[in-house]
């Protein structure tokens, strides 16, 4: 199974981190070369592929030698690779600093753009941006956001300091407050301090999606509606836990499903489709405050970005 290594020898390029792959101990090798191994391992390059990326010495051994296509496959070595997709869509919109000190860079997000490498998307992440926009290559998302949702993300500088902030996530000891659209709550019902509590799972009829099922809750969303405009509403969310697409679950739960969202109530597009850059999501992560455990100052970091109202 491939793998983000730690091996310091082997260095990130273009600011992408290498992957690893290792060969299986089987004796003997039923590859006889790299090339034969990782052709039939990693099927999404083809053969020529590889074949080119091992000519432009795009494949290394554990001493950060480049390997050959007919060098001879040995079990247990491992072999680190550079992810890269061709004809990577470009995503249109810039990311804005907001702090820099030597443990934390806080960076204003836009729609659409990961903040990891996934799927589709390697050049166009947060992390691989700011990477060669840095030349920082310890660089690590303290916590994630949907690549739909624009806002603030903390990233750590120093993998020695990561944990102490990461456990502050998992000890529910950071306070974050989102800005989101959606449509206005019938017969002028105003949701003020609304907490919605449920049990969220994934979807198995899409893995990209949650839902909401019967038992037990183990996620916490408080709403407050903040203005009108027509038959929209700006609202605060507050999520006192932290579940994949919990924002988004509970708003459509309630009726009132995100202007843009094209996952929930119904799936209107799905994740490899083409994008609407004029429709985004219109979640914002507005804030995330914490005490730093490193300086023990209190933390406060703010969006500068605000979400446009649609249309009509």
């Amino acid at each position: 199974m491939a793998h983000r290594p730690r091996n310091p020898l082997i260095p990130a390029r273009d600011g992408v981190s290498p992957s690893c792959v290792a060969v299986p101990h089987d004796k003997p090798c039923p590859w006889p070369t790299v090339l034969d191994f990782l052709s039939d391992r990693l099927p999404a390059v083809d053969r020529a592929g590889w074949t080119a990326r091992l000519h432009g010495a795009e494949v290394l051994d554990d001493t950060a030698r480049p390997c050959r296509p007919d060098q001879p496959c040995v079990p247990g070595e491992r072999l680190y690779y550079y992810r890269r997709i061709e004809d990577e869509q470009p995503i249109p919109f810039v990311e804005e600093l907001l702090f820099q000190d030597d443990h934390l860079l806080v960076v204003d997000k836009p729609h659409f753009l990961p903040v990891v490498p996934t799927g589709r998307f390697v050049q166009q992440s947060l992390l691989v941006r700011l990477k060669r926009r840095t030349g920082i290559d310890t660089l690590s998302p303290l916590h994630r956001i949907d690549r739909e949702t624009a806002g603030v993300v903390v990233f750590s500088i120093r993998p020695q300091d990561r944990d102490a902030y990461q456990a502050l996530f998992r000890q529910r000891q950071v306070d974050k407050l989102y800005q989101a659209i959606a449509p206005a709550a019938a017969d002028g019902f105003l949701l003020q301090g609304h907490v919605r509590r449920s049990r969220i799972e994934e979807d198995p009829s899409g893995f990209f999606r949650m839902r909401e099922v019967p038992g037990e809750a183990n996620s916490e969303t408080r709403i407050t509606e903040l203005e009108r405009q027509g038959g929209w509403a700006r609202l605060a969310l507050e999520p006192i836990t932290g579940k994949r697409h919990q924002l988004r679950v509970h708003m459509a739960a309630l009726g009132l499903p995100l202007v843009g969202d094209q996952f929930y109530p119904k799936v209107r597009r799905g994740p490899d489709e083409p994008e609407d850059f004029a429709d985004p999501l219109r979640l914002l992560a507005q804030a995330i405050a914490f005490t730093d455990p490193l300086t023990g100052q209190p933390r406060r970091f703010e969006s500068r970005r605000a979400l446009d109202w649609p249309a009509g």
